[in-house]
């Protein structure tokens, strides 16, 4: 039976090397058990380094990187991966569509980064999918219909999946604010209507004044013309 990984990105501190973290070292020597090193590039990956595998931002094991960066796209090479915990890293860049590849996730959990970008269409289509957290990043746009409003008897995910994502928008979060005009361009436009609508009547009270004296002088210069003697 193939084994289901579960993958955590450890989050360390920079402080002493003191108390190793055994969920951190159980883990990762699962999870080299999982890989092949035919060209011998993991050979720092050793109990040793498990226990304390970071060291602030720098990392002890060829492939891991601590508390940063970007998401990385060769996840999607770990096709039995069932939950990925990247949550508190500060990670950044976008969530990598590719991950979708490992059909058998049914744990996402991403909150509390600096993810940016659109959350991909494709996360939705994951079957097996049952927790699914992006809340307190930095993403946009709208949330995949596939996430916010799954169908037949794949779980659906509320608010607090995606909250704390100011650009973030679509059900279970409120649609997207219309950009109104500012107080600003309200009054400008309301002063602009008024001098115009000011002007135009000054405009057509002028030509009124203008066809009423042509019309009384036209009448006063036919009074004023003598009648002919018969």
């Amino acid at each position: 039976m193939d084994m289901l990984i579960i993958l955590f990105l450890l989050t360390s501190a920079a402080l002493p090397l003191a108390s190793p973290d055994p969920n951190d070292e159980a883990c990762l020597t699962r999870v080299s058990q999982t890989l092949k090193d035919p060209l011998k590039n993991l050979q720092n990956w050793t109990k040793p380094n498990f226990a304390n595998p970071c060291n602030g931002f720098t990392s002890y094991l060829p492939g891991v990187t601590c508390n940063n960066g970007p998401i990385p796209q060769e996840l999607q090479y770990l096709l039995n991966l069932a939950v990925l915990n990247l949550s508190s890293n500060r990670l950044e860049g976008v969530i990598p569509p590719q991950i979708t590849l490992c059909a058998y996730l049914n744990v996402i959990d991403l909150h509390d980064n600096l993810l940016t970008g659109q959350i991909p269409q494709q996360l939705g289509f994951l079957s097996r999918l049952s927790a699914f957290d992006v809340s307190y990043n930095k993403l946009s746009g709208p949330i995949p219909a596939s996430l916010g409003n799954r169908s037949g008897n794949r779980p659906s995910f509320n608010v607090t999946s995606f909250e704390g994502n100011k650009d973030l928008y679509g059900y279970p979060l409120p649609p997207m604010k219309s950009k109104g005009l500012s107080v600003l361009a309200i009054v400008g436009i309301g002063l602009g209507s008024g001098l115009a609508s000011l002007v135009l009547s000054f405009t057509g009270v002028c030509i009124w004044l203008k066809i009423r004296d042509e019309k009384m002088a036209a009448e006063e210069g036919k009074m004023s013309h003598p009648m002919p003697d018969y």
